[in-house]
């Protein structure tokens, strides 16, 4: 088995150890994250950070590295309070990949792509048409995280759409049958199937 210490880690070459490190922490969440200017320039980007906050009020956050560098995403959804959330499935993972290019805030990646922005209601922010889970977002906080340089934006779900065929009677949202894809590391896709699910745990009896 490979060893790294905290020495070992930091000496390592930028690019592996960017790879590494990204990756060790498991399968991360892929979402494409919708926007739209106060000029009405949309914007869609990948983001593998977004998780669980709390449900009640169902809240979720993600990460953003340092703003010293212009951050569309951020921009707009500070500047407008909403963004969208929108599960990135097979058949359009590569085009979701793409939308980590750099382009100038005056291009929008869904020019740039096959990726269709879809607008439901009066919600400000684009969906990503097709996306098997929606989330229209309401910009809460961000919170700064010196040790890293990096903030967490913490939102909360407006409006949720969910096709019929992946919500359970439970209210569990079946992933697998809307071949939602998760990433691991920085650049990897993959397609998780559903196995088992367990029943809530409680202590055994302590003879």
């Amino acid at each position: 088995m490979q060893f790294f210490n905290n020495q070992d880690i930091n000496n390592l070459h930028k690019i592996y150890r960017i790879n590494l490190i990204n990756s060790c922490s498991g399968f991360k969440s892929a979402n494409l994250l919708g926007s739209i200017s106060i000029n009405g320039k949309t914007n869609v980007a990948v983001f593998s950070s977004v998780t669980h906050l709390g449900s009640n009020p169902p809240t979720l956050g993600f990460i953003l590295r340092p703003t010293t560098v212009p951050r569309n995403t951020h921009k707009n959804l500070k500047d407008t309070g909403f963004f969208t959330i929108n599960h990135i499935w097979e058949d359009i993972f590569e085009d979701a990949h793409h939308t980590s290019a750099k382009y100038p805030d005056d291009v929008s990646e869904f020019d740039m792509t096959s990726l269709e922005p879809e607008f439901k209601g009066d919600f400000k922010a684009p969906f990503v048409k097709n996306a098997p889970v929606q989330m229209a977002m309401k910009f809460i906080e961000e919170i700064y995280v010196p040790s890293n340089d990096v903030l967490l934006i913490v939102a909360q779900i407006q409006e949720l759409y969910v096709k019929d065929e992946l919500l359970q009677e439970d209210g569990l949202i079946n992933l697998s049958k809307g071949n939602v894809a998760t990433i691991n590391g920085l650049d990897t896709y993959a397609i998780p199937k559903f196995k088992k699910q367990l029943s809530y745990q409680r202590p055994k009896k302590i003879q």
